[in-house]
Formats: C-alpha cells, sequence, structure tokens
C-alpha cells in the first residue's frame, strides 16, 4: 500500500512540474488600442506570441514594437513613437530599425525618426524581462506632423 501511494504522489508531483515549465515557456498578450481617427494611416506592430527562459526574460533578442506607414503617398515628419512600462516589465538593451533610438531607460524607450516615409516602418527591438509573467503591460505613445492620429495609441500585455 505505500508503494502505490509513493508512486501517486511522485506521478503527481511530475504533473505539476511539468504543468509549471509549459507556463513558463510560452506567453501570449494582446493590444488594447484606442478607436483610431479615420484619418490615421499609421498601424502598430507588436508581438501576439514570445518565448521565455527560466530567468523570465524574452528569448531571441526580446520584443519588437513598431509603426507601419500604410499611406501610399504621403511622408511624415518628425516622428517619435515611446514604448513606456505600465506594470511589470524592464527593457535592457534596445536597438531601432528605420530610426535611431533617442531615449532609453529600464521602463522606457523612445525611437525617433527626421522623415518616415511612404510604406516605411519605425520601430525597436528591446531586450525585455518580465517581472510577472502573468500581468504585464506597456503603453505606446506617437507624436509627429501631418497627420490625425491620437498621441496615445494606446496598451499590449496581459
Amino acid at each position: 500500500m505505500n508503494r502505490m501511494r509513493t508512486t501517486a504522489v511522485l506521478a503527481t508531483t511530475g504533473l505539476l512540474t511539468a504543468a509549471q515549465l509549459g507556463l513558463a515557456g510560452g506567453a501570449f498578450a494582446a493590444a488594447k488600442t484606442p478607436s483610431s481617427s479615420s484619418g490615421c494611416p499609421l498601424t502598430l506592430s507588436y508581438p501576439t506570441r514570445f518565448y521565455i527562459n527560466s530567468n523570465h526574460w524574452v528569448t531571441n533578442g526580446g520584443l519588437y514594437f513598431g509603426i507601419k506607414n500604410k499611406s501610399t503617398t504621403k511622408s511624415f515628419k518628425k516622428v517619435s513613437f515611446t514604448v513606456t512600462d505600465v506594470a511589470n516589465i524592464r527593457f535592457g538593451s534596445a536597438k531601432a530599425t528605420g530610426g535611431r533610438v533617442t531615449h532609453k531607460t529600464s521602463k522606457t524607450v523612445t525611437v525617433y525618426t527626421g522623415t518616415l516615409n511612404k510604406k516605411a516602418s519605425l520601430g525597436v527591438k528591446v531586450q525585455t524581462h518580465l517581472l510577472n509573467t502573468h500581468s504585464y503591460k506597456v503603453k505606446f505613445t506617437l507624436r509627429g506632423s501631418g497627420w490625425t492620429c491620437a498621441v496615445n495609441q494606446g496598451t499590449w500585455g496581459n
């Protein structure tokens, strides 16, 4: 009887450990964006799926956040895109695409370009540490001239 009970306890423990490892391996996130103005020609890019290691760092160099100009005829001037921690995220090093990083702290990253050409993108890939893998959030801020986009572009997270 003792041997059977021990086997059941070990089997339950093995299932629990496997479940814990499965939860730590992958994560999903959703964006909550405000209804944009009808004249906003930009779309946000953010991860829908990513993986974290055992130390809660996002694998493959971090997360990519960005904007894309959907317009086929217009370019925009002095465009900055900011990603700010709202809950349980810390940023490491950042690498810009389509511009340059102008401000980076552990809680905020801003990328800037003087001109965002038609069909071009501006974004940042940032090493990301999740302090809590079940509850995390960032907000997006967009500034520039020549469009009717809201400054507050909503949030992303879980």
